[in-house]
């Protein structure tokens, strides 16, 4: 993305349709009058005797202790430095929003116009009682190292800065496995650090607290290697001055086993990595450029542990695997504060989980055939769904251990249950989809490119880099339309009508006429239909002239199904194509089929729409959960549509015993697991969270979708058409620019696994 479009999409981003990225809403009722007068009052005064009579009912009554403040003066913003409290609001609401789609965590975010640290101490402590704990955030050094240090000791909640600690956690976890894949021990080897800024300062403390020596570390800032008779130094710094009688980086690396960088790119040489002691660890990780480029680190030496700040290399030290994990666990045994043992818990946790078998759901996200524990991952990936159960369970464990909690928890398997089901990592799937997208980009058609927002979404694609594409349509209009979006990128226009396209259309009607000769086609009604623009789409991806088609923006689904049906072969042993919604929910990813394509399926026909839904979840990394919904329950009623659907379940007890699947079931028991398990314990389903539904005709599937989507506001990516032998999708009529862009990324996932 040029820095223009980049600049114009950040800004509609943080403006529309609502300025900001964050909202409050209500989590009680509050239509009636009755609502209304226990929210407020009278009745709000009963839950405020009870907080003034014992303080710790706060926690009870009130939404303390799942609220956290991100508080900022901005005095040090991300590589923007001191731009002011009000300029830095766009990235304190982005830290929000990670604490909330990552760990469910609410926040406030504060900008506090006070430079001097008594001023924002004393404007921290007199709002610290609406919080069950405090994020400081870029705030500059040495005043964050002070500010940090007074609040814990004032204030009885959890108080972290990020900056300091969070990349300190990450990278001592990825330290701890890059040793053990080096066959070092920590007590032994020599580190550089380069910078000396509260990140660096903290990162070598935490180093300490695993058994790093002091003797062993060098550290560097602008004005070289930090030196015991260097004059004026910060009480920060002396602690790691050294007396080598040494100035440069050049001079500190040489022999040293690890190279921490957090300061500026490219200081890090091939000469000097080529000076480091075998099996060098290097973690560059400024951003957004690196102390050493990846790729060429690693070209000058094979043996090099390489850990970066970016999410395009292997082994990102990102700080969103720490900081709302470590809150979670503080919070929900109502820390006192953040201490040592918590954060060493926190890098055990994370050191430990990249040791174990990755789900296939990381693998697909990254596009990896399987991710094992080695050189190119020594710590979990940001969207590892195990993250959220493991790292708080960690970081609560400590905190009762080391006396600072005031809630302990028992039942650790019914918390770590708990933690698990707060996000259903739906939101998690978008950026999966788009991510393994990335990963190898097709040639995507965008057949009516002619309409703004499927242009808008085509622009957003090329960005993006999720596809390469193909703009087909009328050309005068889709260049006028480029001139208003100033997408002015060298991306291929087709119009199929023009006669520069004549020899392709007849080689196309050719190929569409040995197929359908004998089906009432003429050779001439197979040229007419070539200048059809679905038609002539579908006979691009059919030649092998594009991988993948998107249409049906502005048309009926009959209409543009019928050209893609007519072009497009099945897949060996598909009588019917069938399609399915992922519906992106609170409670987690859920499918429904069949809501397009078949009106009143068979129970054979149920039965495959069934099995091909399955391998669609196993294309999304998810292990298939699959109710066959009726009004009836496990044979209660005879009539004839609940009996197709227990035929259907026969049926696939039968020819696919290891598929999680029953049935006929209501809807209610197959979403609540506790109905379930009362009522029908016997259920392969009992035990499990279903994610795929199956409808027993195409009225249920195509209106239940359609109502979650505009009463839940569930995020709808579909109609996914399954049994086509080519990776062909149809819109539904009038989607919104994101939906054509998440449906862009699965017609690129589609083209990439009929490919492989």
């Amino acid at each position: 993305m040029r820095k223009e479009q980049q600049r114009r999409a950040a800004l509609v981003y943080h403006a529309k349709p609502r300025p900001g990225k964050t909202e409050v809403i209500p989590t009680k009722n509050y239509e009636t009058q009755r609502d209304l007068a226990l929210a407020y009052s009278p009745g709000v005064a009963i839950p405020c005797k009870e907080i003034e009579k014992n303080p710790s009912n706060v926690y009870k009554y009130t939404n303390k202790g799942n609220l956290v403040a991100v508080i900022s003066n901005g005095t040090a913003v991300l590589g923007l430095g001191d731009i002011g409290p009000k300029a830095s609001k766009p990235v304190m609401e982005g830290k929000a929003l990670l604490f909330k789609i990552f760990a469910d965590i609410d926040v406030f975010d504060i900008e506090v116009d006070a430079k001097d640290p008594e001023a924002f101490i004393a404007a921290v402590k007199a709002i610290a009682p609406t919080f069950g704990g405090i994020n400081l955030e870029d705030i500059k050094s040495p005043e964050a190292f002070e500010i940090e240090r007074r609040l814990r000791e004032e204030l009885e909640i959890p108080v972290m800065h990020d900056d300091q600690h969070g990349t300190a956690i990450i990278s001592a976890a990825a330290l701890l496995n890059a040793l053990e894949l080096a066959n070092k021990k920590i007590e032994e080897v020599k580190i550089v650090v380069s910078g000396a800024g509260a990140a660096a300062i903290s990162c070598t403390k935490l180093y300490l607290s695993f058994g790093a020596k002091p003797q062993q570390i060098i550290m560097l800032d602008s004005k070289g290697v930090i030196r015991k008779d260097r004059p004026h130094l910060s009480a920060e710094k002396s602690e790691f001055a050294t007396e080598e009688a040494i100035d440069t980086l050049e001079e500190a690396i040489n022999g040293a086993d690890v190279f921490i960088g957090l300061s500026m790119a490219d200081i890090l040489s091939p000469e000097m990595l080529r000076t480091m002691a075998k099996d060098p660890i290097v973690f560059a990780m400024a951003n957004p450029n690196p102390e050493i480029e990846y790729n060429l680190a690693c070209a000058t030496r094979g043996d090099v542990i390489m850990a970066t700040g970016r999410s395009d290399h292997p082994n990102q030290v990102n700080n969103v695997l720490g900081f709302p994990f470590i809150f979670r666990g503080a919070l929900d045994v109502r820390a006192t504060t953040i201490n040592e043992p918590m954060k060493m818990a926190a890098v055990k946790a994370l050191a430990a989980l990249a040791k174990e078998p990755v789900p296939e759901q990381v693998n697909v996200a990254y596009d990896e055939t399987r991710l094992t524990f080695g050189r190119e991952y020594i710590i979990p990936k940001p969207f590892d769904p195990r993250l959220i159960s493991t790292i708080p369970v960690a970081v609560a464990q400590a905190a009762i251990a080391s006396g600072v909690a005031t809630e302990p928890i028992t039942d650790w398997i019914a918390y770590a249950e708990e933690l698990s089901s707060r996000l259903g990592n739906s939101q998690k799937m978008v950026r999966i989809l788009h991510d393994r997208a990335k990963a190898a980009p097709k040639r995507l058609i965008f057949a009516e490119a002619d309409h703004l927002d499927v242009l808008k979404a085509a622009q957003i694609v090329y960005e993006e880099k999720i596809a390469v594409p193909i703009l087909l349509g009328n050309r005068a209009q889709i260049e006028k339309l480029r001139a208003t979006l100033n997408f002015d990128d060298e991306v291929e226009v087709i119009d199929p009508k023009e006669e520069v396209y004549k020899e392709q259309r007849d080689l196309y009607a050719d190929l569409f006429w040995k197929d359908q000769r004998r089906k009432g086609y003429t050779l001439y009604d197979t040229q007419r239909l070539m200048r059809e623009r679905n038609y002539f789409a579908s006979m691009m991806i059919k030649n092998k002239d594009a991988d993948a088609l998107i249409s049906g923006y502005s048309r009926n689904y009959p209409s543009v199904v019928k050209p893609i049906l007519e072009t497009t072969p099945r897949i060996k042993g598909v009588s019917k194509v069938a399609a399915a919604n992922l519906m992106l929910t609170k409670s987690g990813p859920l499918f429904l089929s069949d809501t397009t394509i078949n009106v009143e399926p068979t129970a054979k026909e149920l039965a495959k729409i069934t099995q091909m839904t399955a391998k669609t979840a196993e294309l999304f990394g998810l292990e298939p959960v699959v109710a066959l919904l009726s009004f009836s329950n496990f044979g209660s009623s005879r009539f004839p549509q609940a009996k197709k659907v227990s035929e259907a379940v026969a049926m696939l007890h039968k020819s696919n015993p290891n598929l999680l699947v029953d049935g006929p079931i209501q809807s209610d028991f197959a979403l609540n697991k506790e109905m379930l398990q009362n009522g029908f314990p016997f259920s392969n389903l009992s035990s499990k969270k279903v994610n795929i539904l199956i409808f027993p005709n195409l009225d249920a599937a195509n209106i239940t979708y359609k109502l979650m989507k505009e009463l839940n506001e569930a995020l709808s990516i579909g109609p996914i058409l399954m049994g086509l032998s080519e990776p062909i999708h149809v819109l539904q009529l009038g989607a919104s620019v994101e939906e054509i862009v998440n449906m862009s990324a699965i017609a690129v996932i589609d083209a990439q696994s009929k490919k492989a």
